[in-house]
């Protein structure tokens, strides 16, 4: 009997501990976005004091978590220059880590840092656009920093999005691995907000064969395919994030987003205002997606075409 106490006792505390584990798990998820989207950051505005903060608070979590910089750069940052509208040249900065699979082929997991900074004295902290984003990709990165992948893992925190996709072009123009080893983009720009309990995954339209990976055992979200048909005008996502320089390179791509709320490019997408619960859940999802399109044996069970991403 007291044998039977103690192998419960252990077995309750075992399931105590796992559940704290994934609480942790979900208030640095809520934390990340809280800090980054805060007004003490000014909106992240490409080249302002508020994206260096941005910049210094990621590269923190990179080295928390455990995730390297790539062996060819000096750290994790890779600066690039473009010229605005108004033809005034601005540095940009992409943060890039990595993790070392069992193959040198390559998926690139990305998010945009940066927000559109300070509009008539209002601060726009973008927390959903897309300071989600980037807390779902540090979430992959810890579960990866603890589980050798089989594809080496690129994450990539790109900078100027909101300025016409500039860190993401940047970044396949000049890219820091052979572009040739990159076989996957998996993007994420605004998974934090939406009432519905829908998120997107845009990408199969062009790219059927990656149709089978994208789905998600959790209930409480639904993974909705779509977004990504030529013939829906502006309402085709395929070209409106970063994934579309690497889509523009004929490289397989999944981005996740849910559709324009009210808050969209507003003052008020502020981290109060985003929906924890999906948030959790869509993180979730998205990881989840991301380990079944990592495995190399689900691929080539599954996978049957002649344009794999394996």
């Amino acid at each position: 009997m007291r044998l039977y106490l103690l192998i419960s006792l252990g077995f309750i505390l075992s399931c105590s501990s796992v559940k704290k584990t994934d609480a942790q798990i979900g208030n640095q998820l809520l934390k990340d976005v809280e800090v980054l989207s805060s007004d003490a950051y000014e909106g992240r505005k490409t080249g302002t004091k508020g994206a260096e903060m941005a910049r210094t608070y990621i590269e923190s979590r990179f080295k928390e978590i455990g995730i390297k910089t790539l062996p060819s750069l000096a750290n994790y940052e890779i600066p690039f220059t473009f010229k605005d509208s108004k033809g005034v040249t601005i540095q940009g900065k992409n943060l890039i880590a990595y993790v070392e699979g069992k193959t040198e082929n390559a998926i690139v997991i990305s998010a945009h840092y940066d927000h559109i900074g300070i509009i008539n004295n209002e601060i726009y902290n973008g927390a959903d656009d897309n300071a989600s984003g980037v807390a779902a990709l540090l979430k992959i990165a810890a579960y990866y920093a603890k589980n050798k992948p089989d594809h080496t893992l690129i994450f990539a925190a790109f900078d100027a999005e909101e300025m016409g996709l500039r860190g993401s072009q940047a970044f396949v123009e000049n890219s820091p691995i052979s572009i040739d080893r990159i076989k996957l983009n998996i993007n994420m720009d605004m998974v934090s907000h939406n009432d519905k309990g829908e998120l997107y995954a845009c990408g199969t339209f062009k790219y059927p064969q990656l149709k089978p990976y994208v789905f998600s055992e959790n209930t409480k979200i639904k993974i909705r395919l779509g977004h990504d048909d030529p013939k829906l005008g502006s309402n085709d996502w395929t070209n409106q994030s970063d994934h579309s320089a690497f889509n523009k390179k004929d490289i397989p791509f999944i981005y996740f987003g849910v559709e324009d709320h009210k808050d969209y490019h507003k003052a008020t997408d502020e981290f109060k205002n985003i929906n924890t619960p999906f948030f959790i859940n869509a993180s979730d999802a998205i990881l989840e997606i991301t380990k079944r399109l990592d495995n190399k044996l689900y691929l080539k069970a599954i996978i049957k075409e002649k344009k794999t991403i394996d």
